[in-house]
């Protein structure tokens, strides 16, 4: 599994990339591993306000249907289209291609609350 060292995580298996005053948000690699082959994805409409631990989108796998929680609050400036007709990207590159949505950040100071690369991936292996 890979855990980049440039990202924040959130217990739920999100990943963020925080770049100034916006977020980059996406499943980790263990999610992905965890949930199997992913069939579809459905996301928020750009200009939603979501608070943090809100529901962001919802993702469905062959073993499963699972929600994707908001790890900081924010308002939804882009989502990935891509994943519509290709919501396996997120299996292939889930910190590259497969990224899901980025926020224009409202709570900057939720950013504490994420856990680094090191606390995940000790997390991670909690779990295992």
């Amino acid at each position: 599994m890979d855990f980049p060292d440039n990202l924040f995580y959130t217990k739920d298996h999100e990943w963020v990339l925080v770049e100034g005053n916006t977020a980059t948000i996406g499943l980790t690699d263990y999610a992905q591993e965890q949930l199997g082959d992913i069939v579809f994805v459905d996301l928020p409409n750009k200009g939603q306000d979501l608070n943090k631990e809100e529901t962001f989108g919802v993702v469905e796998s062959v073993k499963s249907v699972s929600d994707c929680l908001m790890p900081m609050s924010g308002k939804i400036t882009d989502i990935n289209d891509s994943l519509a007709n290709n919501p396996d990207v997120i299996n292939e590159a889930p910190y590259d291609e497969g990224w899901m949505i980025k926020i224009e950040l409202t709570k900057p100071e939720e950013k504490t609350s994420l856990l680094t690369p090191s606390a995940y991936e000790t997390y991670v292996n909690e779990e295992l």
